[in-house]
This record gives C-alpha cells, sequence and structure tokens, in this order.
C-alpha cells in the first residue's frame, strides 16, 4: 500500500512538472510571435510610413499645390450679382428760360433701384502669369523640406538604432564581466574556507564584484531608454515589443569597404543648399512680379442690369428696363514710388541669400570633411581595440593561472578583467562613433540609403 500511494505521487508530481513545462514553452512561444524583430531598414521604413513628421510635410505640400490651383483661378471669369439703391436727398435743379421767364426745374426721382450680373474677365495681366510660376517653385520648396525632414527622420531613426545596438553590447560586456568577477570570488571565497588564500583576497574579490553591479543595472536602464527612444522615432506604441537584430560586432566588415570616398563628398545633393537655391528662385521671381507692375493690364467686363426709378415704394408696381453692357478696361501704370522701392529690396536680399549659401556651402564641407576625418579614425580605433582585446584576455589568463599557482595577486586578476572590459566597451564605442559619423555624412550628402 505504501509502494502504492509512493508511486502515485511521483506520477502527479511529474504530471504536474510536465503541464509547467508546457505551459512555459507555449508562453515563450507567444512572446516570441508578438515581439516584433527588426533591421535598421525596417525601423527606416515603419517610420516613415508612423511618423508624424512625414505626415506634416505631406500635408504641406498639399496645402502649396491649393495654393496654385487658387492662383490659378484668377484666369477665370469672376461672375456677380449686384444690386444697388439710392434715394435723393436733394434733387438735382435745371433751371430752363421760357420766353424769357426763366423757371427751376427738379430732375430724377427720389428711389433709383438697379440689378443684374456682371462679369469681368482678365485678358492680359502679367502680374497674375509671373505669381502662378512663383507658386511652382513654391511647391518645390515645399517638396525639398519634405525631403529634408525624411532625412533628418532617417539620421534620427539611424542613430537611435546604433545608440540601442550600442547599450545592448554594453549591458552584455558589462554583465558578462560581472558573472566572470561573481564567479572568481566564489571560487576564492571557497579557497578561503580552506584555507588556502587570505581573507584580504576574498574581500578585493567581492569588493570587485559588488562595484560592477551598479553599471549593469545602469546599463539595463541605458538599454530602456534607448529602447524608447527607437519607438517614438518610428511612430509605434511604446508598448510594443521589439528587438534588433545583430550587434554592432556585425557593421565592422563594412568598415573596411572604403564605401565613402572622397569623390562622394559633393554637396550637389545637400537639401540646406537646394533650399537656398530655391528660395533665391523665388526672390527673383517675386523681382519679375514687381517689375510687371510698370506694364499695362487689360480686362474685359460684361454687365446685364435691371434699373427703376421711382417716386414711391411700391416696389411690386414698378416697372424695370434692362441695359446691357460690354467694354475692355485698359489700366496704364504712369508713376507708383513704392516699385522701385520694393524692387530694390528684393535686390538685396538675393545678394543676402548668395551670400548665405557660399558661407553655408564652406560649412557643409568642413563638416563632411570632419564626418570623413572621424570616419577614418574610428576604424584606425577599431583596429587597435581589437588587438586590446586580444591582448587583454591573453593578460587575463596569464593572471589567473599566476595567481591559482601562487605567483600572482588578486589585484592582477582584478586589472585584467578590468582592462578586457575596458577593452570590449571601447571596441563598441569605435564602432558606433563611425556609424554615427557615416549617418551625419550621409544626411550632409542628402543621401537616404544608409541602410545599404
Amino acid at each position: 500500500m505504501k509502494g502504492f500511494f509512493r508511486t502515485r505521487k511521483i506520477l502527479l508530481l511529474m504530471l504536474g512538472f510536465t503541464i509547467s513545462v508546457n505551459i512555459h514553452a507555449q508562453d515563450s512561444a507567444r512572446t516570441n510571435v508578438d515581439m516584433l524583430k527588426i533591421t535598421l531598414k525596417q525601423a527606416i521604413e515603419i517610420a516613415q510610413n508612423e511618423n508624424p513628421t512625414i505626415r506634416i510635410a505631406d500635408k504641406d505640400i498639399e496645402l502649396k499645390k491649393v495654393a496654385k490651383k487658387e492662383v490659378y483661378t484668377n484666369l477665370f471669369p469672376k461672375v456677380n450679382a449686384v444690386a444697388t439703391y439710392s434715394r435723393a436727398i436733394k434733387k438735382q435743379t435745371m433751371v430752363m428760360d421760357f420766353g424769357g421767364q426763366s423757371q427751376e426745374i427738379q430732375v430724377g426721382s427720389d428711389n433709383s433701384y438697379s440689378g443684374g450680373i456682371q462679369i469681368n474677365l482678365p485678358l492680359y495681366a502679367p502680374s497674375l502669369y509671373k505669381t502662378i510660376n512663383l507658386t511652382k517653385t513654391d511647391i518645390e520648396l515645399a517638396e525639398e523640406k519634405a525631403h529634408a525632414s525624411k532625412l533628418d527622420l532617417i539620421n534620427q531613426v539611424a542613430k537611435a538604432y546604433y545608440q540601442l545596438l550600442l547599450a545592448q553590447d554594453s549591458h552584455n560586456v558589462l554583465e558578462k564581466s560581472y558573472k566572470n568577477a561573481e564567479e572568481n570570488y566564489k571560487n576564492i571565497a571557497a579557497k578561503y574556507t580552506q584555507g588556502l588564500v587570505s581573507e584580504y583576497d576574498k574581500i578585493r574579490a567581492e569588493v570587485q564584484m559588488r562595484s560592477i553591479k551598479p553599471n549593469v543595472v545602469s546599463a539595463a536602464n541605458g538599454v530602456r531608454l534607448a529602447m524608447l527612444q527607437l519607438k517614438v522615432l518610428m511612430g509605434i506604441d511604446p508598448t510594443t515589443e521589439i528587438a534588433v537584430e545583430g550587434n554592432l560586432k556585425d557593421y565592422e566588415r563594412g568598415m573596411f569597404t572604403r564605401q565613402i570616398q572622397a569623390s562622394m563628398s559633393n554637396l550637389e545633393q545637400n537639401s540646406d543648399l537646394k533650399q537656398l537655391d530655391l528660395n533665391t528662385e523665388m526672390l527673383k521671381k517675386q523681382l519679375s512680379i514687381q517689375r510687371t507692375n510698370y506694364l499695362p493690364t487689360l480686362s474685359a467686363s460684361f454687365g446685364y442690369m435691371y434699373t427703376s426709378l421711382n417716386n414711391d415704394f411700391r416696389v411690386f408696381h414698378y416697372k424695370w428696363f434692362p441695359y446691357s453692357t460690354l467694354g475692355l478696361n485698359l489700366n496704364i501704370p504712369l508713376f507708383d514710388a513704392t516699385i522701385s522701392k520694393k524692387t530694390k529690396q528684393i535686390k538685396i536680399q538675393i545678394q543676402q541669400m548668395q551670400d548665405v549659401r557660399l558661407n553655408t556651402e564652406r560649412q557643409l564641407n568642413m563638416l563632411a570633411q570632419s564626418y570623413m576625418d572621424n570616419m577614418s579614425a574610428s576604424v584606425e580605433q577599431v583596429i587597435s581595440n581589437k588587438e586590446s582585446i586580444n591582448q587583454a584576455e591573453k593578460g587575463r589568463m596569464i593572471a589567473a593561472k599566476r595567481y591559482e599557482v601562487g605567483a600572482g595577486t588578486i589585484l592582477e586578476i582584478n586589472d585584467s578583467e578590468v582592462a578586457l572590459t575596458q577593452a570590449e566597451l571601447v571596441y563598441n564605442q569605435a564602432i558606433y562613433n563611425y556609424l554615427t559619423a557615416k549617418a551625419d555624412l550621409y544626411k550632409t550628402l542628402g543621401r537616404e540609403n544608409i541602410a545599404e
């Protein structure tokens, strides 16, 4: 009987363990399904679709296009329904001579009514034609501003993606260092209980282990903050679980392909310079519009009206008399002092814009060169730091062996561990510096294909 209950108890425990394992496996599978794994290219594509900045820029382009259509409507005829009423306070008096006798006669009616349709059509309006041409440039400027917003978003998303990789890699390095320190402490503590090492070695190992723990926690917080920043830039819900693929080491090979050549540092596609050029073009077209104020304008008008003159207010008994008119209106400007002053102002603004462009181009060339120099320096740092990691790993192994045989001290082990951790952190930082400099260079050059 006791054997039966013992067997039953064992079976129940095994069944509970199996159910627990299955539930845990299902939860893990569900977590893996819900988590969104993304690459840099996918992160940029999601940001371009979900980030409000792009939609705002697109709306601005749409507004400019509507404004262009509004200017075009000025070429269409304008139809107005008009009505007027006037009351004679004092009628016009005329003096008539009848056989040497003069007599005053009042002319007109007390009430005057008129109403009908008036149509106006511009036949020749130079300023209107120039304004339509100006709106085309205005749309191009809005499109270039949208392109600049897109480049800025790509730059921010790429740098946030790299920042998350750096935070994760740094956390992994510190966590590995903490595990090594923890394992080292356990070994020394075991030797201390056996009387093989001094209490000082045990204390130093424990201090080393505990001093690393805050850095691990801080690095974990950095990962969460970098993750949140990337989600905000991508325009997705902060509660959405995402994971970035790869690590900074995956980008090491691309650092040595020398993708950025000196010939690629031209600024023909730079958005800031393009916007300055378009602004200059708009000023030139505004200057042309000002000059059209010296030219005549011609318009046609047509009116179909009804009029009635009466001395009472019996409106329904009035007789209405129709008449129509067709005419041409020619306006020839002879003198306007403000035109020349406004023209001079625009000319000065054009000169200012040209100087601003020259200064901006020089600064952008300096920035592009500094980014390329930073990339070259980062490549050299990666080469040096990679060798430093190999040497630091050897140093840690040697320090551990020396300590085991009694030829070394605990300080040598701690120093070797710190040197290895520092070398790995600096190595990751060098790759990160290269990638951020490349992202800034691509933005300066007006290139979007950073994910490639």
